[in-house]
Parts: structure tokens; C-alpha cells; sequence
């Protein structure tokens, strides 16, 4: 049995999605987030040393960091789904997105969630202004430029299928849903981008989206 350990409102979601999609029977063990902190609980850290989600435990080995268990995934039990032929261009666009997600996107995104709440945190009232016009420059400098041009590069990718990697849904579409989620709650990618919105629209009707939403429990990303 596969065992999820899933916190709550976080990346893990894909997870639990990607494994209905494939019919993957799974155990969902929940971890709550820490109200003031909003971090994950120190419980996750007695199923891997860095206490993060997703973790999942598969035949009793354990396997973090959301690349790998999705590759893991789909290479031992896909069964040949969900990932295009080896060698051919779907391919190797699909290898490309799988990295991507998670080494390019994600990581403008979680700075865009620090900095914005540096600008509402509570600070001493000497530097507080500081602190704003500092995580305001970064944002209008560096955060937003960015995140516009990734946006602007995704949304002419799905211009061709609608999908990342050919002409059906991909294993690289699932790990691309969360970044693609945040992008809209925190980047303003509701307008502007039809193809993004048309993406998210299209996977969440799908049958095993709803299934994983069921068995993660309510999900919010964080703003």
C-alpha cells in the first residue's frame, strides 16, 4: 500500500490526484499546518528528516520531493500512462516540465508569498517602512517581471493541445497544476491568460481531481 503523507493546502494535492488518475490504491495520512506559523507539523519530520510535503511511503521506502515521487510514480506503476514514449519530442517536453515546475516556477512563487507577507507581518514600527519598500522593490523589480515572463512562455506552450507534453494529459500537467494554482492566487494569472484558465478549468472537472479533492480534505493555497 501507498501511503500519502499529505499536509494540508500544500503540494502534496498532486499528489493524491495523480495517484487516482493512475487507479492507485493509497492511504491518506493528513498533517495539519501550524495556525500562527503556517508551517507544516514537527510530526512530518518522523517520516522524513526534513519534515516537508509530499512524502510518500511505497513498499515501505520512503521518497520526498514531488519530481521524484511523480516520476516514481508513473514508472512503477503507470503502466505505461501518463508519460509519452521515450525518445520522442512529447518526450522530452515532458521531462523539460517536470523539472521546470518545481525548479523554475515554484520558486518565484513561494518568494512572491514571503514578501508579501513581510509586508503585513508584524515588525517594529522603526523599520516597518523599511521592510515594505524593500519587498515592494523586489516584487516591481524582480518578482513581477519574472513571473510575467513565465506566464507569457506557458501560456503560448498550451496554446498548441491545450496540455504540456502532446495531445492528452500528462503526468507533467499534474505537477504543473499547483504552480499554475499559486501563479493565480498570488501572481494575478486570473486575466490576461486564457490558456492558463482554460488548463486549471479543464483539470479540475476531471473525475480524479475531485476524487483526490475528497480524500486530501478542504484545500486553500496560501496567499
Amino acid at each position: 500500500m501507498i501511503v500519502v503523507h499529505h499536509l494540508e493546502n500544500s503540494r502534496s494535492q498532486r499528489i493524491l490526484w495523480l495517484l487516482e488518475e493512475l487507479g492507485v490504491p493509497y492511504e491518506v495520512r493528513r498533517y495539519a499546518r501550524n495556525r500562527t506559523t503556517m508551517l507544516a507539523p514537527p510530526e512530518l519530520k518522523a517520516v522524513h528528516p526534513l519534515g516537508k510535503s509530499p512524502v510518500i511511503s511505497d513498499d515501505l521506502e520512503v521518497i520526498a520531493e514531488t519530481g521524484a515521487i511523480v516520476e516514481h510514480l508513473v514508472e512503477r506503476h503507470g503502466t505505461g500512462r501518463l508519460m509519452p514514449t521515450v525518445g520522442t519530442p512529447e518526450y522530452r517536453r515532458y521531462r523539460y516540465w517536470l523539472h521546470y515546475a518545481e525548479g523554475s516556477l515554484m520558486p518565484l512563487l513561494v518568494m512572491k508569498l514571503i514578501f508579501s507577507k513581510t509586508t503585513v507581518a508584524p515588525t517594529p514600527w522603526l523599520i516597518r517602512p523599511i521592510a515594505k519598500a524593500i519587498a515592494n522593490a523586489v516584487g516591481q523589480r524582480f518578482l513581477d517581471p519574472n513571473l510575467k515572463l513565465h506566464l507569457g512562455v506557458i501560456e503560448s506552450e498550451l496554446a498548441a493541445t491545450g496540455w504540456f507534453a502532446g495531445a492528452d494529459l500528462t503526468a507533467a500537467d499534474v505537477i504543473m497544476s499547483f504552480p499554475l494554482e499559486a501563479a493565480v492566487a498570488r501572481g494575478g494569472a486570473a486575466s490576461g491568460y486564457p490558456n492558463i484558465s482554460a488548463f486549471l478549468a479543464r483539470i479540475q472537472a476531471r473525475p480524479a481531481w475531485q476524487a483526490a479533492l475528497a480524500k486530501g480534505g478542504p484545500y486553500q493555497l496560501l496567499r
